[in-house]
């Protein structure tokens, strides 16, 4: 860890690993060479942590995710090494660049949003508070796509982040499973002599195991996070290239790799289903397959598998390890269904991440029946029992069990992985207090009712680690001294210090230059990838998230096109300048959400380039937001705008990093926001809209949203000033889509909450008129965020729903 031991690796690493020497590196054998280096002082505690673990027989969590959105890893490893500063110093005697270093490095893309970047907050966490633990997913070749905006237009390019190989991970092809599709079932004898069924699949594929160490903060624990990549169990056909069958030679290694090929977008409701369940229980099988294989070598007999793993499904995607577990038990390892079903059930816990019913997965029994047919048979025999169980609590409540069923009776009968879930499950966790609250009340009712005591909530969290101090080091810095050392960094809770000094003069002013440095880092990395010059003086108003309609940021351009309209309709008024930012990906079939991003950016080229608004506002959509992006966003941020229609977002985690960084909040009381607003204080958080439970008695009422349209002059002059063209180059058809969808349906109340946010946005440009009181409220927003830390979210998983303990290294 020495700074001279540092620098001969690193040299080493350069020459034999690279094969390079310094004057013809290029700047990637430079980052190689680093992440090398870094690697190796993980891999000596990575080994002592298995060793430790198997000799202590350590229950361990299983966290089952089909996305890891891990963001880079060098700066991370060298926070949680505790050598960032050694390394800084090491590349300077070098004479090396050590923030192109860091740059160079390629993200990840393995998850879509929030659920990927939650999973891989979580697996920090439990390295951090040093429970054994492994994160199972898929290592797709292609992840998440590159956004690029063309003519305002989102285009989706693919994201090649393996093409200059990935130094963080271990290939392991001796840890390698078959998985099963297609095919019948069929009874048989067994050599007891009782009667089974068994599985002839038709297809066979390999899943090979991918392992990269994820090293906690501060400990010597390293945890395992194992991705599967799919292979033909036969990779060349020697007899159909002998007979000039060319393409029929490697047909099968294509299909089979095919699988963990690429990410599939959020809101991509038909396109690709068939490949995304063969993706889904191809890493529930290698992952389940491996627990038993573990177990097996380090227990023993499988009777005490539940009392050693304890697994977690992210979402429903990982549902399918309920029927898959089941089956491996009863069908491979000759357990009886009693046995087999109780050490199921008290294995897995699940966790639900949506409010939208369109969002819980299912599956048509036609297409189940044709890929998985012995897991359907698994499944009809678990809804049998579980019925029987419903039907002596509710007696003659027919509707009730068709709602509760595992499988969804209609046209098409599908196959309900939410229900599965939770039958299959020892614990049911919501990720926030009201959407836990609305999951027992709505979402999950009939199964609140039937086991009250399966339903937990777990706020989710974030690591202040990446999101604090790789993100924004200056402030990290100024946090350290202010609290006397960096025992904040493992104990969010601490930043309760910083409260003192919130109304100081001489603190307020450090804390304003930290703010002012972060944004105008941000705005010149904005300058050179969009053109667009930013204000770092302006308030930066930010919503950067996944582009959905219930997220709502066309409420968001409503606000900014009434602005607009106002100074040109009164050129001498004043307001206060703002930036206003946007970040955020939509699905590539998600056409409304492509066109908002379209709408952002047609917005920002009129306003950026109209004289008479004299840069007082801007627009500026910042493209590709990943976990990279967003590290230079955060810090920079003034305003946070969780905007969502409330009893839509479960949790959301951009609120708690834009927090964290010391950006207010304009939100509605929608997932965490509720919880934030609690933390920091109503006073020092913009609340404007309707509650949930207003939203449900307005739309049970009736909700019309032509009638708000018409009868507010302003409103309805920004949507008809849409309609003009003047954002179109005069095309008055392009945006119709929209507007149309706004003023006759308008499922998730734009306009309805319409007056409320411009009238709550005044307020926020009186506070930051006041610089002093700003910063006393950004001070306190970071003081109180304790909460949110990820840490506190694994310690609460760990006590009620795990029942793991600590095993440090």
């Amino acid at each position: 860890m020495s700074k001279a031991a540092l620098k001969q690796a690193y040299i080493d690493n350069l020459f034999y690993i690279q094969g390079r020497f310094r004057e013809v590196a290029t700047p990637h054998d430079l980052y190689m060479a680093a992440a090398y280096t870094v690697r190796d002082r993980l891999l000596a505690r990575w080994v002592k942590s298995a060793q430790a673990f198997k000799t202590n027989h350590a229950r361990t969590v299983c966290y089952l995710s089909a996305e890891f959105l891990l963001g880079p890893h060098l700066a991370n490893n060298l926070v949680n090494l505790g050598i960032t500063k050694i390394a800084q110093e090491s590349a300077a005697d070098l004479e090396l660049d050590f923030a192109t270093i860091l740059e160079e490095e390629e993200e990840p893309g393995l998850g879509n949003g929030g659920l990927g970047r939650l999973a891989a907050c979580f697996m920090d966490s439990l390295a951090t508070l040093c429970i054994p633990a492994i994160g199972y997913g898929i290592r797709y070749e292609f992840g998440i796509f590159d956004q690029r905006i063309e003519n305002g237009w989102q285009v989706e390019k693919s994201d090649t982040w393996l093409r200059n190989g990935n130094p963080w991970e271990i290939p392991r092809p001796k840890i390698c499973f078959p998985v099963n599709y297609g095919g019948y079932t069929e009874q048989y004898r067994h050599a007891n002599g009782t009667l089974r069924r068994r599985w002839i699949p038709a297809q066979e594929i390999n899943g090979v195991a991918y392992d990269t160490p994820i090293l906690g903060y501060g400990v010597g624990n390293v945890n395992l996070l194992r991705l599967w990549k799919a292979e033909a169990s036969q990779s060349f056909d020697f007899q159909a290239f002998n007979v000039g069958d060319y393409y029929g030679a490697v047909h099968a290694k294509i299909e089979a790799e095919t699988i963990s090929k690429v990410l599939y977008p959020n809101d991509e409701p038909e396109i690709g289903k068939e490949l995304r369940l063969k993706q889904q229980f191809f890493f529930v099988s290698c992952s389940i397959q491996d627990m038993i294989r573990l177990h097996l070598h380090t227990v023993g007999a499988l009777d005490s598998f539940a009392q050693k793993f304890a697994a977690q499904l992210n979402d429903t995607h990982p549902a399918l390890a309920v029927a898959e577990l089941l089956r491996l038990l009863i069908d491979v390892h000759d357990m009886n269904w009693e046995a087999a079903w109780n050490i199921t059930r008290n294995t897995f816990s699940y966790t639900n991440h949506t409010l939208l019913p369109e969002a819980l997965e299912t599956w048509p029994v036609q297409l189940f029946e044709r890929l998985l047919p012995r897991h359907l048979e698994m499944i009809y025999a678990i809804n049998q029992q579980f019925l029987d169980e419903v039907r002596t609590r509710f007696l003659h409540d027919e509707e009730r069990i068709a709602r509760m069923s595992l499988i969804a009776e209609g046209e098409q009968r599908r196959v309900r992985m939410a229900n599965l879930a939770v039958v299959g499950s020892q614990a049911v966790n919501g990720v926030a207090a009201l959407h836990s609250e609305l999951v027992k009340t709505t979402l999950l009712k009939d199964f609140y009712e039937l086991w009250p005591e399966k339903f937990h909530n777990v706020t989710n969290g974030v690591s202040p680690r990446r999101f604090i101090v790789v993100s924004n080091p200056r402030l990290a810095e100024l946090i350290t001294e202010v609290c006397g050392s960096d025992d904040w960094i493992q104990d969010l809770t601490l930043l309760r210090q910083l409260e003192p000094y919130a109304t100081d003069p001489a603190f307020q002013q450090r804390w304003r230059n930290v703010k002012t440095a972060a944004k105008c880092d941000f705005a010149q990395w904005l300058l050179l990838q969009t053109g667009i010059q930013l204000d770092p003086q302006a308030l930066f108003d930010v919503q950067a998230k996944r582009l959905h309609e219930y997220k709502r940021q066309h409420l968001n351009v409503l606000h900014i096109i009434r602005l607009y309209q106002r100074i040109k309709q009164e050129p001498n008024i004043e307001v206060v300048p703002r930036a206003f930012i946007f970040g955020g990906k939509a699905a590539p079939g998600y056409y409304l959400a492509k066109l908002i991003i379209k709408l952002i950016n047609a917005v920002a080229e009129v306003i950026n380039h109209d004289p008479q608004i004299e840069g007082r506002i801007r627009v500026a959509f910042m493209p590709d937001f990943n976990v990279k992006n967003g590290q230079r966003l955060y810090p920079a941020a003034d305003l946070s705008e969780q905007i969502s229609l409330a009893g839509k977002e479960a949790s959301g985690t951009g609120n708690m990093k834009f927090s964290m960084n010391g950006a207010l909040t304009i939100g509605t009381l929608d997932g965490a926001n509720v919880e934030i607003r609690e933390e920091v204080g109503a006073e020092n958080f913009f609340l404007f809209g309707m509650t949930a439970d207003e939203v449900q008695r307005k739309q049970a009422a009736g909700y019309h949203p032509w009638e708000v349209y018409q009868n507010d002059p302003e409103l309805k002059a920004d949507i008809d000033l849409i309609n003009s063209g003047v954002f179109s180059h005069g095309d008055s058809a392009l945006f119709r889509p929209l507007t149309d969808h706004l003023v006759n349906h308008d499922p998730f109340m734009v306009l309805a909450d319409y007056r409320a946010y411009l009238t709550c946005q005044e307020r926020v440009s009186a506070a930051y008129r006041d610089a002093s009181n700003w910063d006393r409220m950004a001070i306190l927003n970071v003081a109180r965020m304790g909460k949110f830390s990820s840490d506190r979210a694994i310690a609460e998983y760990a006590q009620q729903i795990w029942q793991v303990a600590p095993v440090a290294v």
